[in-house]
C-alpha cells in the first residue's frame, strides 16, 4: 500500500493548493512536483508548517528527501535547519554542500 500511495503522488502534475503561500515569488501554476523537486524541497524544509513537512515526506519519501541534503543543497536552507535535518537523518557525519 505504501508504494502504491508514493507512486501515486509522484505521478501529481501539480503541487497542492495548500502549498501556495511558500512560493510568493514564482508562478505557482508553472511548478511541478517532479521536476522542480528541489526549489519544492528547499522552501518546503525552511519555511513550511509541520503539514507541509509531512505532504513532503508523503510525496518524496525520506530518501529523495536526504538525497536533496546529501546531493544538491540549497542557498535558501539555513544552518539550523540543515543542522535538524542531519539529526533526522542521523548524518552528522556526511558531507553536504552549501551553494552561495
Amino acid at each position: 500500500m505504501r508504494k502504491l500511495l508514493t507512486s501515486t503522488l509522484m505521478t501529481a502534475k501539480r503541487l497542492p493548493r495548500k502549498l501556495r503561500w511558500l512560493f510568493w515569488n514564482v508562478d505557482f501554476e508553472r511548478l511541478h512536483p517532479s521536476r522542480d523537486a528541489d526549489a519544492v524541497i528547499a522552501r518546503i524544509v525552511e519555511f513550511g508548517t509541520i503539514d507541509d513537512v509531512r505532504w513532503a515526506l508523503q510525496h518524496y519519501g525520506r530518501d529523495r528527501i536526504h538525497s536533496f541534503f546529501r546531493d544538491m543543497g540549497s542557498p535558501e536552507v539555513s544552518d539550523r535547519t540543515l543542522a535538524f535535518w542531519r539529526a533526522v537523518f542521523h548524518s552528522e557525519y556526511e558531507l553536504w554542500p552549501r551553494p552561495a
